[in-house]
Order: structure tokens, then C-alpha cells, then sequence
């Protein structure tokens, strides 16, 4: 087993620590006191010193244990262990690498010393009380600051040496604060409040110090930086090299937490406590742009994305992260795109953090419940939500783009459901959150925000169920064939239709069977082809009639205007034109497994069907003749009057036909 020794005392050197005490590798640690010890965690592989190690005792250890590699993960101002631990891995001729840390953005308006002593004579000569972020080794130097005992606050860790040194130093209980970080941005604003600094000393710790909160809690306290210069850095690696290197060398797995968080409606306020902590212990946040500025930690890493891949491919390319944030609008479980994400995260560590979704919360607003609402989204997709709001008394429907809701409204009542009641929720969450409510004939021109939902209510739901409409709900003319309600029932029901269908009506007439196609395949689509202008009029008034809105009118001959279209799953064939053999080899070409259904009245195209289906390579075959009779009053009787006997054909082959 590899032997690696980690010298910590930094937060990178805790979090090396953590991830080489899950690999096959013997650790040890080097902290420089109890405390510290406890900060780590304990494995089985994992051996802790917790003690300041001068150099001889550094050496003896690096002799006696012979490990593979030295990582020097100090901070970067503690110079002198790591000159000490240097010349040790030289003399014993271990193998040495230096964890670094990259340097901060410093603001304008901070004073950047060189030292801690430039850093006294500086503020010397200066006014106002001082906050001290450098810890208690340098305390004593800052004693000799004029009105040290009054102006002076010390934050320092909670250790018996530490609170020693402020003693020492002159520095009374009242004016020392003992805590281990992280600290935030809003609790380095309430210290410099607490202590009413006009300066706020530190060293450059860089992110994983908690420089940048410390930064943005002085610009907000008003307060100003003194910034103590970095000794120079030898060579060495970051974070993400190092991890990169030990699992090219060593075996190890690198294996990131990933949290997927939602973060509800909106306002941070909404957010859950679990949301909340999972983005504060994140090393990196990532979504979109405005999520991240709303919740993103002060100092926290960021990077803007919101495709799967794009998130995936950064999560691979930066190591130096262990714990990921992706955050979501609303609630993961509902039309996020935490569906398509999940698949790409490679098997790593996940997790899914709920949240209050936008129907959850209108309802909520409304004082009503949810749980027999159907819920659509047309928020960036392509969505006839007609159908859903004739079949249901209760639609939710995520609405984006600008003036969303208009556009609903303005569909409904085209559809000729404008009396259906409209509840409108605007910026939900938000101090200017609005709801509105209304039909949609009253709310249809109306302007409103893009970050709106809706709750449309239809208390009188009438979708019919099952196939065969009545003719006179088809719009006609003498000379346009239609498939009668009869036939167009058996046809319909051996076509087997699904809501998410693509179909073909070859020779399409009326429109009568694409028309119930769109009506049940109401998250597919529906293709009419037909040649005849007249024919191709009827279609379009019947479509509009009924609120077909997945349905697309085709002009042209089949099978060449059929060509463009995309690959049917089923496909009803009413007239062909002669061109039968044609269309059936498109239809197979574009999908082997579509299922067709054709009608014939003529022996001759009674024939050429009968010919097809042995010719073609369909596993499954029907042939059925259909004759129907309607009633007709002749004086005081009723007589049933035949129709024209009419085969109805089943041809398809078995598979997946979408």
C-alpha cells in the first residue's frame, strides 16, 4: 500500500485529507495541535500527529516511515514549517510537492503591506478600531499599535494557547472573539459592527480563506483592508493537480458530491432549510446566471451552465471541488431539467433536494388544493394545451416568454373555451407577487410578467373518450369524400392509437379521421395529406372547428409529399391515389413497424390491398368487410337503408412503432 504523509493546516489540507482517507493508501497527517486533530476525520488508513514538528523530528519521521509522497498543504504564510518540511524531504530524499493556493482579487481602495510590521506602522498613523483576521502568532507585534488595549478586536480559534496569547498581548476578554471558520460574508459584517472597525486586517487567504467574504462584509460595514503580503511560493500544484496526480499515480477515484438543488418559486425566502445548507457547504454553484447571483455565498465558486453536458464536463475538469450545487428554479420533480441531468452525473454521488414548486405554491395562494390537477408545461416547448383543458376540470400550466399568458388565453378562447376560469400567478414568492383571476375571453389582452403560471378551471370538462364522432360535427361538401362515423369508429380502434402518435391520413377528405387522430394522439401529431383544393379547405375549417392544433394540413400527392414528413407510428390510408404500393413502401422505409390501417369500397382496390399485404413484410394481417345500415322514415315507419359495404384492412409488423 501507498504511503503518503499530508501536512495540513489549511482548509485544502483538511479536504486532501478527507479524500485520501476513502482510498487504498496509508495517510498521515501532521496538524499542528489537538484542535486541529479534531477537525479531521477518522479512518481505519489514516494516522494523525498532532504536534508542531521541528525539523529534526520532521525528518526522523519521513525515515522511519519511508512514504511515497510529502504534500505540503500549509498555509501559504507559515513559511517557515514549510522551508523546514522542504529540507527534510531533501535530506531523506522523499519525494516533495507543495499544495498551493491561489492568490485573491485585492479591491482598490485596501492598503497592501508587505508585513505584519508594515502592516503596524501603518496603522499607527491611522484612527477608528481595528478588526485583526491574522490570528494570535502575530498578536504581540500588534501590541505596540497606540491605543492598542481600546481600538483593538482579535479574532482568534477557540484554543487555551490562542486565548493565552490575547491575554498576553493586553488584549481584554471583551475585545477577543474565539471562533473556527468558515465565516460568511454576513457574519464578518456583524463582527466588524460588533468591534465598529474602520479596518479589517488580514492576510491574503484566497478563496478557500474566506478572503472574498471578508472583502465584500468591509465594503458593506465600511471598513477598509489592510492586506499582509504573501511570502513568496515555491513551485508546486493546486488543489485539482494534486488530486489529479494521486489518481494517476496512487489508484485513487476521484468521486464529487453533486446536489441538485431546488430552490423553490423564487425569493430566497421560499428556499428550504435543506436547500439552504447544501448550497452554503458547496464548494461550486452552478445554473443559471440570475439563480446563481441570488443565492450564490459571497467568495463561492461559480460557473454559469445550465445544459447537462456542459455541466457534467466542468464537474469532470475541476477536481479541486468536492461538493457540487446545481441549482434549479422551482422543484426539481417537476418539469426540471433535472430528468435529463441526472443520466450524465456518471455514477457519482447524488442528490436531489426538493423544493416548492410554482403549483404548489399558487394553489397554495388560493387556498385550494392540488392533488387532481394536471399539470403541463409550455414553458419553452412546443404544447396544445386544448385538449388537456377540455379533458380536465383543472389544468396548472408553467407559462414563459414574453406575455405567455395573453397567448394562453388568446388559444382558449379562440377554441371556443373563453368562459373557463384563468388564475393567474405573477412573480410568485416575490414582494410584487400578483394573482389574477378571470376567464380567459376577459383575461386574453392582457399584458403580463413572464414569470407567470396559470390555473385554468373548466367546470363543464367534455372530451369525448371514444372514437366516432357524429357526422354533423364535420363541416361538408358533396363532391369530399368522408369516412362515415361508423367505419371512422373500427377504423380508429384498430389503428391503436397513443397520445404521443405521429400519424399519417393519406387521402384525408374531410379531415373526419385526422381530426380524431389529433383528438386522441393530443401529445403527438397529426399529418393530412390531400390533394384536391376543395378537400384541402373543409380540412382547414374542420381543424379550426375542432381546436386541432397537432394537426398540419398536407398539400400534394403521396407518396411524394410524404417525403419531408417525419416517420409515422401509425398511418390511416382513406385514398391513394393509385399510388398504394408507394406509400406503403415509404411508410415502411421511414418506420418497419408503423401500423396502417386502408379502407376500400371498389373491388379493384379491395384487390390491390389484398395483393399488398402478401407482398409486403407485414407479420400481421386483417381483412374485414364492414357493412352498416341507417334507419330512414318513409311515411309513418322507420326503414333501414344499407350503405355501400366497405373493408376495413390491418396491416403491420411487430416492434417498437415509435
Amino acid at each position: 500500500m501507498y504511503k503518503i504523509c499530508v501536512f495540513a493546516g489549511t482548509t485544502e489540507g483538511r479536504e486532501l485529507i478527507e479524500f485520501l482517507s476513502t482510498q487504498a493508501v496509508s495517510v498521515m497527517a501532521c496538524v499542528a495541535t489537538e484542535y486541529g486533530e479534531t477537525l479531521l476525520p477518522s479512518a481505519e488508513n489514516l494516522t494523525v500527529s498532532a504536534k508542531r514538528l521541528p525539523i529534526n523530528e520532521i525528518i526522523t519521521m519521513l525515515q522511519e516511515n519511508g512514504f511515497d509522497l510529502v504534500i505540503d498543504a500549509t498555509h501559504p504564510y507559515a513559511a517557515s514549517i514549510t522551508r523546514s518540511i522542504g529540507s527534510a524531504c531533501a535530506q531523506t530524499g522523499t519525494e516533495y510537492l507543495r499544495l498551493l493556493r491561489g492568490a485573491s482579487a485585492i479591491p482598490e481602495d485596501a492598503v497592501y503591506v508587505e508585513n505584519v510590521a508594515a502592516a503596524v506602522d501603518f496603522l499607527s498613523a491611522t484612527q477608528g478600531n481595528i478588526l485583526l483576521t491574522t490570528g494570535s502568532k502575530e498578536l504581540a507585534s500588534f501590541a505596540d499599535l497606540p491605543g492598542f488595549g481600546e481600538r483593538v478586536y482579535a479574532r482568534v480559534l477557540p484554543m487555551e494557547s490562542s486565548l493565552e496569547s490575547c491575554r498576553s498581548a493586553g488584549l481584554k476578554p471583551a475585545q477577543t472573539i474565539a471562533m473556527q471558520g468558515p465565516f460568511s460574508q454576513e457574519m464578518n459584517a456583524a463582527m466588524l459592527r460588533f468591534a465598529n472597525a474602520k479596518w479589517l486586517v488580514t492576510k491574503d487567504g484566497g478563496d478557500a480563506g474566506g478572503f472574498e467574504a471578508k472583502a465584500v462584509a468591509a465594503r458593506k460595514a465600511g471598513a477598509r483592508m489592510v492586506v499582509i503580503g504573501r511570502p513568496p511560493q515555491q513551485d508546486g500544484a493546486d488543489y485539482s493537480q494534486v488530486i489529479d496526480m494521486l489518481c494517476k499515480r496512487f489508484g485513487c477515484t476521484w468521486t464529487p458530491d453533486v446536489s441538485i438543488v431546488s430552490l423553490g418559486p423564487g425569493n430566497r425566502g421560499a428556499m428550504t432549510a435543506e436547500a439552504e445548507t447544501a448550497i452554503r457547504n458547496a464548494d461550486c454553484l452552478i445554473g443559471a446566471g440570475r439563480m446563481l447571483d441570488a443565492v450564490a455565498v459571497p467568495g463561492q465558486a461559480v460557473y454559469s451552465a445550465i445544459a447537462p453536458q456542459a455541466i457534467a464536463d466542468f464537474i469532470t475538469a475541476h477536481r479541486e471541488y468536492r461538493r457540487f450545487a446545481v441549482v434549479m428554479s422551482g422543484d426539481a420533480g417537476f418539469f426540471s431539467g433535472a430528468k435529463k441531468l441526472l443520466p450524465v452525473l456518471n455514477g457519482w454521488k447524488t442528490q436531489v433536494i426538493p423544493g416548492l414548486s410554482s403549483l404548489v405554491t399558487l394553489c397554495a395562494r388560493l387556498q385550494t388544493s392540488y392533488e387532481d390537477v394536471y399539470a403541463v408545461s409550455l414553458h419553452g416547448r412546443d404544447h396544445n394545451i386544448v385538449p388537456d383543458v377540455r379533458a380536465h376540470r383543472r389544468v396548472f400550466a408553467l407559462v414563459g416568454g414574453e406575455n405567455g399568458i395573453g397567448r394562453l388565453c388568446g388559444n382558449l378562447t379562440r377554441a371556443g373555451l373563453g368562459s373557463v376560469t384563468v388564475h393567474v400567478g405573477q412573480r410568485l414568492s416575490y414582494p410584487d407577487e400578483k394573482i389574477i383571476s378571470g376567464t380567459a375571453a376577459s383575461l386574453a389582452e392582457g399584458t403580463y410578467e413572464s414569470l407567470s403560471v396559470a390555473l385554468i378551471e373548466n367546470d363543464a370538462p367534455d372530451a369525448v373518450v371514444t372514437h366516432g364522432l357524429p357526422d354533423a360535427v364535420f363541416l361538408r361538401e358533396e363532391k369530399v369524400p368522408m369516412t362515415k362515423s361508423e367505419v371512422r369508429a373500427v377504423a380508429l380502434s384498430k389503428l391503436q392509437l397513443t397520445e404521443n402518435a405521429v400519424c399519417w391520413d393519406v387521402g384525408a377528405g374531410t379531415g373526419s379521421v385526422a381530426s380524431e387522430m389529433a383528438l386522441q394522439a393530443k401529445r403527438g401529431w397529426v399529418y393530412a395529406i390531400e390533394r384536391k383544393d376543395t378537400a384541402l379547405k373543409l380540412l382547414e375549417e374542420n381543424r379550426k372547428a375542432l381546436s386541432a392544433e397537432n394537426l398540419t394540413v398536407v398539400s400534394g400527392l403521396a407518396p411524394e409529399v410524404c417525403e419531408a414528413l417525419p416517420a409515422p407510428t401509425h398511418v390511416f390510408i382513406g385514398g391513394s391515389g393509385g399510388n398504394l404500393r408507394g406509400i406503403l413502401t415509404l411508410v415502411l422505409e421511414k418506420n418497419p413497424h408503423a401500423r396502417i390501417v386502408a379502407t376500400a369500397i371498389s373491388l379493384e382496390s379491395i384487390g390491390e390491398l389484398t395483393d399488398c399485404m402478401r407482398a409486403f413484410p407485414f407479420t400481421e394481417t386483417e381483412a374485414v368487410s364492414m357493412s352498416v345500415a341507417r334507419d330512414r322514415k318513409a311515411g309513418g315507419y322507420h326503414l333501414m337503408m344499407g350503405q355501400n359495404p366497405v373493408s376495413i384492412f390491418t396491416m403491420h409488423s411487430g416492434g417498437d412503432r415509435a
